[in-house]
């Protein structure tokens, strides 16, 4: 396959072709043969964190090899190819303004992007039967109960994460403060209806960190909002939460996945797959890679893993702050489930298709249709709580749930759909959770400074290390970035 196969990014068809070609092709170069005895430097986890760091160590001419326990390479980023035709994503997704790192690896790698659709009215369904179903536009509904709350409390969330240093937040003199109450405690103490915001607010934690507001750190939600720009651009919830102008714009031709795909196809056999780490050490001035398929002596390692993962791996010598961090730190709960339909219905009554509920299975649903195939398809992101309830239901239970949600937001036909598909990330061996790693109250201002400080050969890359854009693919770029650097000043 050519490098024109990779150029043509601009149908749909030929991005699922370039993507189950490099899948064919990265497999048979990874999966199997002998690991080489030493090299410069071994990368642990084949995501896109540790594909970056790789490529770049590999750019100055350096040996390097990447580890993956899993039998295919993008972590938390996975293509879905749809029976009904066209490529959508069982995880990471969605880009947008200021995440300039992966737009621009996207741009070298050949991947062209799409925009979301947009066009029309949003929809909120309240349970309150004096507010029911409203079609607005804009971030916040026009929800009586709770506009002026969510007005006043949003704006005072991007005041507080303005003043939150983005590369050290245990450094705000606020922090120890902000930390020791979650996000659901600062609004219930900040709000006059602090249920109905508590309600709001759960349609954007549930899918960002699959999680609720009161499981998370105040202090960790400011820096998250923080981390939502870049060095000229200050993070705002808006730019977090929003789809036009913020963090869910747009997709990739053929599914988020192509990326690491096309990273792996660069490195080629320097990618081992179904290769579990299972201890590193330190002896004789080198660390010692041992892996399900054999070990590995380098003069460094990055690992690139989900911290609940890292803890995995028997790692003699490592600080007892760095392990309290990841001992505490909880990997999100979500799951991903999408709707398939003869048309975008919706698009022809007004709706853009995106849409908030305050209960039901359906807390959040995106359009998530793939150009070109004249489909609809409608995404819900079960998470938080949400998860909870309706994770442990059987299959098709989840599945009339979810279209009663959709229904309730778009009409009757969203419940005769010609395909459905779910994702849970809590059932992957190598994540168990998703989308990212969060911090509870207390752990951030007295832990967080070891997110990314290396002892001994070891350093650490991964979406959650970034400073920028911590739980999306571009932290995942950034955390490599910063990992080769660090790495090659010791080689």
């Amino acid at each position: 396959m050519g490098r024109r196969v990779l150029l043509a990014g601009g149908a749909v068809a030929l991005g699922a072709l370039a993507t189950d070609a490099l899948e064919a092709e990265v497999n048979a170069a990874t999966l199997s043969g002998s690991l080489p005895r030493k090299v410069d430097v071994v990368v642990v986890g084949g995501g896109i964190a540790g594909l970056v760091t790789a490529d770049r160590i590999a750019r100055r001419g350096r040996s390097v090899l990447v580890v993956e326990a899993r039998d295919r390479v993008g972590g938390r980023v996975l293509n879905h190819g749809l029976r009904t035709g066209g490529t959508i994503e069982a995880g990471g997704a969605f880009i947008g303004p200021t995440q300039n790192h992966i737009k621009a690896l996207a741009d070298e790698l050949g991947i062209a992007t799409f925009k979301e659709y947009v066009d029309g009215n949003n929809v909120y369904v309240s349970s309150n039967p004096l507010v029911g179903r409203q079609e607005f536009k804009g971030t916040v509904p026009p929800d009586p109960t709770i506009l002026l709350d969510a007005a006043l409390a949003l704006t005072r969330l991007d005041e507080m994460a303005a003043e939150v240093p983005v590369d050290a937040p245990w450094a705000h003199p606020k922090a120890a403060q902000w930390d020791a109450i979650t996000l659901g405690q600062w609004l219930s103490s900040n709000t006059l209806n602090s249920k109905g915001i508590d309600n709001l607010i759960k349609s954007w934690t549930q899918p960002g960190f699959g999680a609720d507001p009161d499981q998370l750190s105040l202090l960790y939600v400011l820096h998250y909002i923080a981390c939502s720009g870049n060095e000229t651009h200050v993070g705002t919830f808006e730019r977090n939460s929003d789809t036009a102008g913020g963090a869910q714009e747009s997709r990739f031709v053929g599914g988020s996945q192509r990326v690491p795909l096309a990273l792996a196809r660069k490195l080629g056999d320097r990618v081992a797959l179904a290769a579990a780490v299972t201890r590193i050490e330190h002896a004789d001035g080198r660390a010692v890679v041992h892996t399900t398929r054999g070990r590995v002596a380098a003069r460094r390692v990055v690992v690139a893993a989900p911290p609940k993962q890292v803890l995995d791996i028997a790692l003699p010598g490592m600080p007892a702050g760095r392990r309290t961090l990841l001992s505490k730190m909880q990997m999100g709960r979500l799951m991903k489930c999408d709707a398939v339909y003869e048309t975008p219905f919706w698009r022809e009554d007004g709706l853009s298709g995106f849409g908030l509920a305050d209960s039901g299975a359906v807390r959040v649903a995106f359009d998530n249709g793939v150009r070109n195939t004249g489909h609809g398809i409608l995404l819900a992101f079960v998470g938080g709580s949400t998860w909870r309830q309706y994770g442990s239901l059987s299959r098709a239970e989840r599945r009339a749930a979810v279209l009663q949600g959709f229904a309730r937001m778009f009409g009757d036909k969203a419940l005769k759909p010609i395909e459905y598909t779910e994702h849970d990330w809590t059932h992957e061996r190598w994540t168990r959770g998703g989308p990212v790693a969060i911090y509870p109250p207390r752990v951030m201002a007295t832990y967080g400074h070891h997110i990314h400080r290396p002892y001994g050969r070891v350093h650490w890359a991964g979406t959650e290390t970034s400073t920028y854009w911590t739980g999306y693919m571009d932290g995942a770029v950034r955390s490599g970035k910063r990992a080769a650097v660090e790495v090659l000043e010791k080689l």
